[in-house]
């Protein structure tokens, strides 16, 4: 796992730890000391850091006048022992919101497994949002089977074409025109 990194080709165009409205601005970064791990495998110490033992991020690309972030992860997203639905809203997704944020672009490629423990930020994170959405991008398909499953999928804009993105042929502003065709077409 410590040769995942997180997605770098739009580092041009956007680094959240040079972002003073990131929740992750002055971030240092290694490009040596690997000190994260989910489970027993270091992981890229390019991954953020956002509280939880098994659920990573970064943030790739914020547009405050679009009003959009795409946030890709890595790891076990895990609500029953960690909470990790808390923190992700707390600590990253509600300083984005707090700076005009309401639409996110999650990509979840490589988070391995969900486990559920209730819906409450879900829906407080739907709610946050009002007139924006949250889109799920590329997560496997038992992990999106569990939120399915959970019953918390009526919360994001998940599955069908949004499963089969070739997100990384596409600029920022590109892959958001995409899913959000995806998601007007989904909600209207």
């Amino acid at each position: 796992m410590h040769f995942i990194e997180p997605y770098f080709n739009w580092r041009h165009l956007y680094i959240a730890s040079e972002d003073p409205l990131s929740p992750f601005f002055e971030r240092e970064y290694s490009e040596f000391e690997f000190t994260d791990r989910v489970y027993n495998y270091l992981i890229h110490p390019q991954w953020d850091n956002m509280g939880s033992p098994t659920l990573f991020v970064k943030i790739l690309y914020v547009d405050y006048e679009e009003n959009y972030a795409i946030l890709e992860f890595i790891g076990e997203w895990n609500d029953a022992i960690e909470n990790d639905i808390m923190t992700l809203k707390r600590d990253v997704a509600e300083p984005l919101m707090d700076n005009g944020i309401n639409q996110f672009l999650l990509i979840g490629e490589n988070v391995l497994n969900f486990h559920y423990s209730d819906d409450s930020y879900y829906e407080e994170w739907f709610d946050d949002v009002e007139d924006g959405w949250i889109a799920m991008i590329n997560f496997h398909d038992h992990v999106v089977a569990e939120f399915e499953r959970a019953k918390i999928d009526h919360y994001f804009v998940m599955g069908g074409d949004l499963e089969d993105i070739e997100w990384r042929t596409w600029q920022p502003q590109q892959l958001f025109e995409r899913v959000e065709k995806l998601v007007v077409r989904r909600i209207g």
